[in-house]
């Protein structure tokens, strides 16, 4: 059994402090379903109180969920643009949050577009991700990036290297960005790139994440495991960016 630890020293209990909150749930057979989704908004529900509010009491510091790619969801979606995806696995989706100006954000998606066909890739589609900012609170919503997600045609690359392609290409995009536009296009930003994964994020209070985008109530969207952050800022300011998971990973506590 776990015991509290004695005060002593410099150490004392009431001293100790909680930071984001962590939540996670995977079916280890591996079936896909979209309970795993509907059991993942339970757990960042459940730790809304592991997050921080703003100053307007509707804005979070971040919120997020990381997924496998749901395919069949995907692969409709793409159709209603006159796409026809690869198979599972040999595509990849970019999640991008682009600066609110618009002209702005195609020069930053051109540069994406670039990055991907110097790595050997090519851009199948972009689609804008729908989003319901009437949850936001007024501070989330004044920083809203605009959201769309690429689909990356894997050009015939085995899963191992077309993930290592994308992350080449979303690496050179990012520097080319910087390069070019500098501190004006500083909410550029890939969310995830990858063709097992997603991110959909952004700076929300715990019940946001899914009231904001309708992508996760729809029952195609499937995994077999889903990641959960609810965020508490500790030494930087909340960002649409910063919210977790990131790309790979979710922590508690900031480095």
């Amino acid at each position: 059994m776990l015991r509290p630890h004695r005060d002593q020293g410099l150490y004392h209990h009431d001293c100790e402090h909680d930071a984001c909150g962590i939540g996670a749930v995977v079916d280890i057979g591996g079936a896909r379903s979209h309970h795993i989704l509907e059991l993942s908004n339970r757990i960042v529900l459940n730790l809304q109180h592991r997050g921080a509010v703003g100053s307007d009491e509707a804005t979070g510091d971040g919120a997020g969920i990381l997924l496998q790619i749901p395919h069949e969801f995907f692969a409709a979606e793409a159709g209603k643009l006159g796409v026809a995806l690869p198979q599972r696995g040999n595509y990849g989706v970019g999640m991008v949050f682009s600066p609110r100006d618009a002209a702005l954000a195609r020069q930053c998606e051109e540069l994406l577009t670039q990055a991907v066909a110097h790595c050997g890739l090519k851009v199948l589609t972009w689609r804008n991700v729908p989003g319901d900012n009437s949850c936001l609170g007024e501070l989330a919503r004044s920083a809203e990036p605009i959201i769309r997600q690429v689909f990356i045609d894997g050009a015939g690359a085995d899963e191992e290297e077309l993930e290592r392609m994308m992350y080449l290409a979303r690496k050179r995009a990012e520097r080319l960005v910087v390069r070019k536009f500098g501190q004006v296009a500083e909410d550029f930003y890939v969310a995830s790139m990858s063709c097992r994964t997603i991110c959909y994020k952004g700076m929300f209070l715990a019940p946001q994440l899914f009231a904001y985008y309708p992508d996760l109530r729809d029952p195609r969207m499937v995994s077999s495991l889903a990641l959960v952050h609810q965020r508490y800022s500790t030494n930087t300011f909340p960002n649409w960016r910063l919210a977790q998971p990131f790309r790979c990973i979710a922590h508690n506590g900031e480095i």
